[in-house]
């Protein structure tokens, strides 16, 4: 088995100013982050966990290596909230997704509530647990699911990075089987749509990530925006597991937005529709183009050259 498709689509919504979610792109490795905090610390809480993971993607990891980056990235932030006043009481939600090609596995890392799903052959399943009070509440039976999705607090986390100087991340690992469809979110996605909302918009699209990670942000957009909306999603496909180039990358978030809160592709190379990633780079006109040019150089020189000589 090896990775397919991927595709990442991140947005403001329709009620914030700027975007405070942030994203990894660095196959096999992916996460995203939605920050929380005043002015623009909570952009600064996700850009610091996201640059965690900046380099890690490069070595072989596992599910005790995720959980260290995480650890890491709670003490970073934590650490400039102590030092910078400005950014004080800022944290992020967190959560990872380590592809094992060759074990056939995903290693998840998990703080807070932005999501990860598993759709397999159309059922839509949640292998995250929120870190939420409505979460709590749920699990003691204090209330049921579809009273948390209407609850006024659903958004009040109960675990979050940067915090406090230590966290408990859950690390957890999930086989997979080709056909598997995963897809990260942050909460502006989960609380505008619900669960049967967020299967057929990806049914609409015919498990294609592209086609669905836009189709999801227009709809939870259709749904009052009321968050920022970032989703993240990768296929697992039949196959030998192939060398990746190394494309996507981090970023926050407020630069693949386009300010009026339409959808909006991110900086990093998109994949192709075959599932291999697709480097930028001159297409032929521009070879061509760079080839006459330097015809024309070597031209001149010449003439140059020769009106020296018979001087």
């Amino acid at each position: 088995m090896k990775l397919g498709r991927i595709a990442v689509v991140t947005d403001t919504g329709r009620r914030r100013l700027g975007n405070e979610d942030a994203y990894v792109w660095r196959p096999p490795l992916f996460a995203i982050a939605d920050g929380m905090g005043g002015a623009k610390a909570g952009e600064i809480a996700a850009g610091i966990a996201a640059d965690t993971l900046e380099g890690a993607h490069s070595r072989p990891l596992d599910a005790d290596d995720l959980a260290s980056l995480i650890s890491e990235a709670n003490l970073r932030i934590w650490r400039r909230s102590l030092n910078d006043p400005s950014t004080a009481g800022m944290g992020t939600t967190f959560t990872v997704a380590l592809v094992d090609e060759v074990a056939g596995a995903v290693v998840f890392g998990h703080v807070g509530d932005s999501r990860a799903y598993r759709v397999r052959d159309g059922v839509l399943e949640q292998i995250t647990t929120d870190h939420s009070l409505v979460a709590e509440l749920v699990e003691s039976g204090v209330l049921t699911p579809e009273e948390a999705e209407r609850h006024p607090q659903r958004s009040a986390i109960t675990r979050a990075l940067g915090t406090e100087p230590e966290v408990a991340p859950d690390v957890f690992t999930i086989e997979v089987a080709p056909g598997d469809l995963f897809l990260l979110c942050s909460d502006g996605l989960s609380d505008m749509l619900s669960e049967d909302q967020i299967a057929a918009a990806i049914e609409r699209a015919g498990g294609d990530p592209t086609a669905a990670g836009e189709e999801l942000v227009r709809n939870a957009n259709a749904e009052g925006g009321d968050d920022n909306i970032t989703v993240l999603l990768f296929e697992i496909v039949d196959g030998e597991p192939e060398p990746l180039e190394d494309v996507g990358g981090k970023t926050d978030a407020t630069a693949a937005t386009d300010g009026d809160g339409a959808v909006a592709q991110p900086e990093a190379p998109q994949p192709e529709r075959t599932g291999k990633l697709r480097k930028h780079g001159a297409g032929p006109g521009g070879r061509l183009a760079a080839i006459v040019f330097l015809v024309a150089i070597l031209v001149v020189a010449a003439l140059v050259l020769y009106w020296g000589i018979t001087r």
